[in-house]
């Protein structure tokens, strides 16, 4: 009896308040994996990363870190990949680690700025297409510059900022009183519609922004990890890698854009939810009631943090450092200026993150295994297999389908290493060694928006505090993405099959860019 009890309370404890069906299907994975393993180790790869995309895709159930670690523990035990590997990937990643442990952690300490500047933003444009377009452009346009992980981070402490606001109110409390935003026990039965559009509303504006992200970054060297080691392996500067991309990224921006003001105007895919008058109300009181309560210490601080705000913008764009080495610095100057010097108060910033941060570790562990498994091995062989145009649009399509189910940043890294491979060994020109090479970003940034595990700062916008609050699943993310995906993939895939090759011989006609030519400056003639 007893051993049966302490039976139950272990499978009680497992899991936590997970759901009974998803603790066995857990129970279920890690039993199957080893029998498959033993007879189908490439089978059992697969396996492993369909797996962890479940355990994504059931965040709301249970928080990735424990279902998703358990695979990766087991994957290591089995010998799948060694704890060598999964070092090797974080090392070769740790400027994504130290992004998420300083720069979010930054970025809380300038939200007073933020709420205040956007708050402004929601208060006076009262169109929603017009706030639609105007986060999708802006983190277009950021993105560019910065990292696509700082312009999500900005986002949701936005959001979270807007949503504890009106949750307090809503549950009968004044702006300075103390409330626990997670619970609902509180909300006042007649505002519960307006807190569920207020939701609503919140979700439009978020999955514009992310995909605003990837829109913007597949246009610059900078704009993704991938990108940096796409333009080291060709020899192209900021300039030359920006010039390269402008016919693919220019369209894709102006039809994404298109795409935005479609999904407002007809209300299709989740989109068109408006700005409750209810929340408008309280937004506005709320903006009243912070300047008259601002005194001159709260001014210094919004100047600061502006200040603060900018230095970040040119130390990103001109890359003076890490990202992660600059957001220790907005860190400093943020609470060395603005008064906060408690310990508990600076490591409360902490907590965003750190989940994360273990979660994409775990996740560089599933990218080992399938690199030491060859997963995918037979794509890329059959990708070369093609030539011309036609090769490009496969490139762009397999990069795209492989970006979806698994990081863009290592996918981007294995194609450009193959395809340049090709190039030395003589098997393709130099030409179209360079068109491959934007075939590669373009497929690795634009079809995998379509799924939170395609891009970095999709899967952070999953796994924060705020998906939860505003009801943010996974599927509602991949259902929100379907006309973004469908929309950026097409434009991206004729404009790389088609307007590249053109555009690039008539740019080469016009002197704009130049032919390679080995040991030339920066491995470029000019």
């Amino acid at each position: 009896m007893k051993a049966s009890g302490m039976s139950l309370a272990i499978y009680t404890n497992f899991l936590g308040q997970s759901p009974n069906w998803y603790k066995l299907t857990i129970i279920a994975f890690l039993f199957l994996n080893p029998l498959v393993f033993i007879n189908q180790p490439y089978v059992a790869g697969w396996l492993l990363v369909v797996e962890f995309i479940f355990t994504l895709a059931m965040a709301l159930k249970c928080y990735p870190l424990q279902p998703g670690g358990l695979l990766a523990l087991q994957a290591i035990a089995m010998g799948m990949t060694s704890t060598e590997k999964v070092m090797h990937e974080v090392s070769m990643n740790i400027e994504v680690i130290l992004l998420l442990v300083f720069m979010v952690a930054g970025i809380h300490f300038v939200k007073d700025l933020l709420l205040f500047v956007f708050t402004k933003l929601l208060i006076r444009v009262r169109s929603k297409v017009g706030i639609s377009l105007a986060f999708v452009f802006m983190a277009a346009f950021l993105s560019a510059f910065l990292d696509a992980l700082t312009v999500v981070a900005v986002i949701i402490a936005v959001g979270v900022g807007f949503y504890a606001i009106y949750h307090k109110i809503s549950s009968g409390k004044g702006f300075i009183d103390p409330h626990d935003h997670n619970a609902d026990h509180e909300v006042a039965e007649l505002s519960r519609a307006d807190l569920d559009a207020f939701r609503g509303f919140l979700r439009n504006l978020l999955m514009h922004a992310g995909v605003g992200t990837a829109m913007g970054g597949v246009s610059t060297m900078v704009g993704e990890p991938q990108n940096l080691i796409i333009a080291a392996a060709v020899g192209w500067d900021f300039a030359e890698f920006a010039l390269r991309m402008a016919s693919i990224s220019v369209p894709v921006l102006v039809a994404g854009l298109l795409t935005t003001v479609a999904v407002e105007k007809f209300k299709i895919f989740d989109f068109g939810v408006r700005l409750p008058t209810a929340v408008q109300d309280v937004l506005i009181a709320y903006d009243n009631y912070q300047s008259a309560r601002m005194m001159s210490t709260d001014i210094a601080k919004l100047w600061v943090q502006g200040v603060i705000a900018i230095l970040l913008i040119l130390c990103l764009s001109l890359h003076i450092a890490s990202v992660g080495l600059i957001g220790l610095m907005v860190i400093i100057l943020a609470t060395t200026f603005c008064g906060v010097t408690d310990e508990h108060a600076i490591g409360h910033a902490f907590k965003e993150a750190l989940p994360f941060t273990a979660l994409l570790v775990v996740f560089f562990s599933i990218v080992a295994v399938i690199i030491d498994q060859h997963l995918f091995t037979p794509v890329i062989t059959w990708v070369l297999t093609f030539d011309g145009q036609l090769q490009l649009a496969v490139l762009f399509l397999a990069n795209g389908l492989l970006s979806m189910v698994s990081d863009n940043v290592f996918v981007g890294t294995v194609y450009i290493n193959e395809v340049k491979a090709a190039w030395e060994s003589g098997q393709i020109s130099r030409e179209q060694f360079e068109l491959l090479a934007i075939a590669i970003n373009s497929g690795t940034n634009l079809p995998s928006v379509a799924t939170p595990n395609g891009q970095a700062a999709f899967l952070f916008l999953l796994t924060s505090a705020l998906a939860p609050l505003i009801r943010l699943s996974y599927a509602k993310m991949v259902w929100m993405a379907i006309p973004y995906t469908i929309v950026l993939t097409i434009v991206g895939l004729f404009c790389t099959a088609v307007v590249l090759p053109e555009v690039t011989t008539w740019m080469y006609q016009m002197g704009w860019v130049h032919h390679y030519v080995p040991g030339a400056a920066g491995s470029l003639g000019h």
